[in-house]
This record gives C-alpha cells, structure tokens and sequence, in this order.
C-alpha cells in the first residue's frame, strides 16, 4: 500500500578539496570536489495535495524559496514529468542546514525531495535513474543523494565514492547573511584573469587521509580554490578564520562557496571548545558541532521519531 506520507533526512556536506579550472563555454566550471557529508540534515516531509506546495519551518527558513526556483519543488516536478504523472504533493522543508552558507542546503532539499517523491508515488526508481535526475537538478544534488564521501569531476555531478577510515570531528561557523555561489564563481573569474589556471585534479594526499581516517593528514590537505573570492566579497570572514585557529582548530577554510567557515578539531572535546570560543568571539552567528562522513539521504521509518 502506498504511503499517506514519507519523511527523508539529507545531510550538510562540506568540501575538503575544491579545486576550481577555468570557466568553460558553456559558463561552468570544471572541479575536482572532494565531498565529505557532515551530520546537520533537512527532514523533507512529503504528502499528498491538491497541488504543488512547498512550506518551510527553522532557522532563516524566511530567505528560502517556496515558488518552483526551490530545488526540492523542481525536482518533484522533474520526476512527475518523467513518470507522466501529475506533481500534486505537499513539501515541508524542516531547515537545520544553514541557508545559502556553502554547505549544499538547496541541492539537499531537492535530492531529499526526489526520493520522497518518489517512495510516496511508489515509483521504485533506481538509484542511477535518480542520479540522472540529480544531476539535470544542479552539481551538488547527486551528492547529497548518496553522502557518504565521494570525488566529484565535471562540474561536480559525476561522482566516484571514496573510502573513509575514520570519522572526522568538524565546527561550522555560520556568518551572518548569504553567498551566492554564482557571484562568488564570478569573483573567482575577475581574480583569475590573465592567469594560467591549473586543470583542477584531487590531491593524493588528501584522498589517502580520508581513507586512513588521519585527521592531521587531512588538516594539511584541506584546500578550496574558492575561499580567496569569498574572502574578497565578505572579508570579515578572515577575522572568524582566525579565531577558530586560536581557538585550537587543526584547519580552517571557507565551506564551498561561503560564507560559513569549517574548522577541523582533533577530538570530540576540541570540537566542542572551538565552539564555544567561536560563539563567544563575535565573529559569527552561532556555531554548530557535526561528525563526518554522514549517510546520504535517507527515508525515515514512519514510526521514528528521531
């Protein structure tokens, strides 16, 4: 019997490497995204309705989009239209992943929407039909569909899993208003011009500290190409950088696009005092602990209450 209602939790990711080519014709950019989902999720709870709606409860969930521009409301449409089937579902968005902060909260939506969808019309979808969709949905959304941690080339839809030997203790600094990753893509652009800039390729080193589970190994490596424009359009986040280094963080750089800022702790206590000395420092809205890697979207048992 098909479900009155169906409930997925998808996760946060942070970008342990984000190298970034030169902007291709069709205006893109090729990556080499190295994934790593983390342990803030959206629950994205679907039902059925007279007719596509999207609401939206939980922090800043005002500056979210409840017209088809919202991912989880595309990829509903999507999947209707592939299938021939009408798109009447109501959308409940409960946000806990920060809004426009570079941590893939729009494209969580619409990979958490897409397999909603499709377990309350019993559709039965594989995995690489979904990825399909995902990937037409934007670069981020296969990714959250799968979690875990994985290598991301293309523009970043094209994914190979990757091993991780260990979990990773992680502190989210959440900045004061949004980036659009656009705009930081075109700052990225304006610094780059008249420079070489390298085909964008995985870092060895960085790989092997993940499948390890070295989290000092991974320290040295992290890396994003991006965080010098997000710096240039919100310098403050360099005051919040710093803090999170003094406060004993292993490594600091600038989630994805921005503005919030990643710090990796060496332990779950480190974690939770570079937190609070974050918080205390003025320098951000308000920080969050998370663990990685964290499964990729996942429907909820209907008698959970987690």
């Amino acid at each position: 019997m098909a479900p009155a209602q169906v409930r997925v939790r998808v996760p946060a990711k942070v970008n342990a490497q984000l190298a970034v080519g030169a902007a291709r014709p069709d205006g893109f950019h090729d990556l080499a995204n190295v994934f790593l989902a983390v342990g803030l999720y959206d629950e994205i709870t679907v039902t059925h309705a007279d007719e596509l709606r999207v609401t939206c409860s939980g922090p800043d969930a005002g500056e979210v989009p409840l017209d088809t521009t919202n991912l989880a409301a595309r990829a509903a449409l999507a999947l209707a239209e592939r299938h021939g089937i009408e798109p009447r579902v109501h959308i409940h968005i409960a946000k806990d992943i920060p809004v426009a902060g570079g941590m893939a909260g729009g494209s969580a939506d619409g990979a958490g929407a897409l397999l909603a969808c499709d377990t309350l019309w019993s559709l039965g979808s594989s995995r690489d039909e979904l990825l399909a969709i995902c990937a037409e949905l934007g670069s981020d959304v296969p990714f959250s569909l799968i979690g875990g941690a994985a290598l991301g080339t293309g523009r970043g839809e094209r994914l190979t899993p990757l091993g991780v030997g260990g979990e990773f203790h992680w502190v989210f600094a959440v900045a004061d208003g949004g980036l659009s990753t656009p705009t930081v893509f075109r700052e990225f652009d304006r610094l780059a011009e008249d420079t070489d800039v390298p085909l964008p390729v995985a870092d060895p080193a960085l790989l092997e500290a993940l499948r390890t589970g070295d989290t000092v190994a991974l320290a040295g490596a992290l890396a994003n190409d991006l965080q010098p424009a997000a710096l240039a359009l919100r310098p403050s986040l360099a005051d919040t950088l710093a803090a999170g280094t003094a406060a004993g963080a292993l490594a600091a750089l600038v989630s994805g696009s921005g503005p919030t800022t990643a710090f990796l702790a060496k332990d779950p206590a480190s974690a939770a005092r570079i937190a609070e000395t974050l918080l205390a420092s003025g320098t951000c809205r308000t920080a969050r602990v998370a663990t990685a890697p964290a499964p990729g979207a996942t429907v909820v048992p209907q008698d959970s209450t987690t």
